[in-house]
């Protein structure tokens, strides 16, 4: 069973940063397509970013050039750093985890954390 844990959230003013973890059961981040995604109050999950198991990066259009997915394979751990943040940006992040191998923001997830929120404030 993969397990996902998100950790990083928290809140930050505009114009600030933040890191998003999560960490995953062992070997996950190495052999799945990883991802983020976040849900708004009152707005549908959409998704942030993900990078696949080549390390290929995917990202939503509104956070390119201010978010940046990463992993480390030996800590099965995933990363967001988020910069610029904005209050629209203020959502519970979710980390995923895919079966495939490559995967992009629209792709299907097959596991889910809990999730962390982030709160952006003016």
């Amino acid at each position: 069973q993969v397990q996902l844990v998100e950790s990083g959230g928290g809140s930050v003013q505009a114009g600030g940063s933040l890191r998003l973890s999560c960490t995953a059961s062992e070997s996950t981040v190495r052999h799945y397509c990883m991802g983020w995604f976040r849900q708004a109050p009152g707005k549908e999950r959409e998704g942030v970013a993900t990078i696949s198991t080549d390390g290929s990066t995917a990202y939503a259009e509104s956070m390119k050039g201010r978010f940046t997915i990463s992993k480390d394979n030996d800590k099965s751990t995933l990363y967001l750093q988020m910069s610029s943040l904005e209050p629209e940006d203020t959502a519970t992040y979710y980390c995923a985890a895919g079966i495939s191998r490559w995967c992009t923001v629209y792709s299907g997830m097959n596991y889910w954390g809990k999730g962390t929120l982030v709160t952006v404030s003016s």
